[in-house]
C-alpha cells in the first residue's frame, strides 16, 4: 500500500481560449498518479462538503485511489492557474490547509503501507505542514519516505522559513526529487546542482537515498550516494506543463516501486542503487511527463498509455 498526504484543490484554469476547473493538487495528483500506474495508493488530505469538493471525491474514485478521511466543513481549496500562450502556468490560490486527528489515525491507516509521499503546500502551510511533519517522523521506520517542495512563492513568502521546513523533509526522505525553480528559489544566486548535492548530505547516513532535478527540456540530473546521472526530455509537442511534475514525481515513485526497493526493510538497497538503475528510471519519469503535458490539465498516464508511449 502507496500513502499520499497533502492537499487537494480545484485549478481553475484560464486561457485565452476560456476557463476550465480541473480537480488538482501535486500530493492528490501523485496518488492519481500511481494508482494509474497500477499501484494501490490512499490519499490523505482535506477537502469540503461542496460542489468543488464533490469532484474532488469523484475524480480520486474514479481513478481508484483510496479515500479513508471524509470531507469536513471547510470549503475545497481553489487555486487559479492563468496559462500563457506557450503553455507555462503561474498560479494563485484561496486555500485551507488543516488535517486534525491524522496523528492519531497513523497507527491504523499505515497498516501495511510501504511508501509515503508528501510535499507541496501541505509541507509548508500551517497549521496542517506541523502534522505532515510529525507523520512523516512517525512513518519513517516502517515506510520509504518521498518528498517534493514544489515550492509556491505566492503562498509561502517566507523564503528563510521553506528553505529551514524543506530541510526538515529532505532529512527524512529516502527519495526527493525537485525542479529547477524550486532550488533556484530556495537558495538564490546558488548553482541549482550544487545545491541538490548538498542536500543528499542532510541527515547523515539516515539522508536521502536520491535527490532528482527536474530541468524542463534540458532532462532531469539526480545523484544517487554511488555517482550522477541525467536524461534527456522527450520531444513532445506542449498542450501545458499542469501537473508534469506531479506526473514525473509519480513516474519516478512507481519505478521503485516495480523494482521492490519501496519499504524500511530495503532502504539499505535503495541507498546502494548506481547511477546507472537512477537514470533508466529517471527516463520511466520523464515519459510519463511527457504524456501529461501533451494534453490539457493535471492528467497523468495509465500503464498502458506510458507503455505505448
Amino acid at each position: 500500500m502507496l500513502t499520499v498526504i497533502g492537499e487537494a484543490l480545484v485549478d481553475v484554469v484560464q486561457r485565452s481560449s476560456g476557463i476550465e476547473a480541473h480537480v488538482g493538487g501535486s500530493p492528490l495528483n501523485v496518488a492519481v498518479g500511481l494508482a494509474r500506474l497500477d499501484h494501490p495508493v490512499q490519499f490523505l488530505g482535506r477537502y469540503g462538503k461542496d460542489a468543488y469538493g464533490d469532484s474532488v471525491g469523484a475524480h480520486l474514485r474514479s481513478s481508484s485511489v483510496m479515500v479513508p478521511l471524509p470531507p469536513d466543513d471547510k470549503p475545497t481549496s481553489v487555486a487559479t492557474a492563468l496559462v500563457d500562450d506557450d503553455g507555462a502556468a503561474t498560479y494563485t490560490f484561496d486555500l485551507a490547509w488543516d488535517v486534525p486527528g491524522l496523528i492519531g489515525r497513523l497507527p491504523l491507516m499505515l497498516q501495511g503501507a510501504t511508501l509515503l509521499h508528501t510535499g507541496s503546500i501541505a509541507a509548508f502551510l500551517e497549521p496542517g505542514a506541523a502534522e505532515v511533519l510529525a507523520a512523516v517522523e512517525f512513518a519513517h521506520p516502517r515506510c520509504t519516505v518521498s518528498f517534493d517542495p514544489n515550492c509556491r512563492p505566492s503562498i509561502i513568502t517566507d523564503r528563510e522559513y521553506a528553505r529551514k521546513q524543506a530541510e526538515r523533509f529532505v532529512s527524512l526522505a529516502d527519495v526527493v526529487k525537485a525542479s529547477d525553480e524550486d532550488l533556484e528559489w530556495l537558495y538564490p544566486g546558488e548553482d541549482v546542482l550544487d545545491s541538490a548535492r548538498r542536500w543528499m548530505a542532510l541527515g547523515g547516513h539516515e539522508g536521502p537515498a536520491m535527490v532528482v532535478v527536474t530541468r524542463g527540456a534540458r532532462g532531469p540530473w539526480g545523484i544517487t550516494r554511488a555517482g550522477e546521472t541525467q536524461v534527456p526530455a522527450p520531444l513532445v509537442d506542449v498542450v501545458d506543463t499542469v501537473g508534469a511534475g506531479d506526473s514525473f514525481m509519480a513516474g519516478l515513485l512507481s519505478a521503485i516501486v516495480d523494482r521492490g526497493l519501496d519499504g524500511a526493510q530495503n532502504r539499505d538497497e535503495l541507498r546502494a542503487m548506481p547511477a546507472e538503475t537512477l537514470a533508466a528510471i529517471m527516463d520511466h519519469a520523464a515519459r510519463a511527463a511527457a504524456v501529461t503535458v501533451s494534453r490539457a490539465g493535471a492528467n497523468p498516464p495509465s500503464r498502458a498509455e506510458l507503455n505505448h508511449a
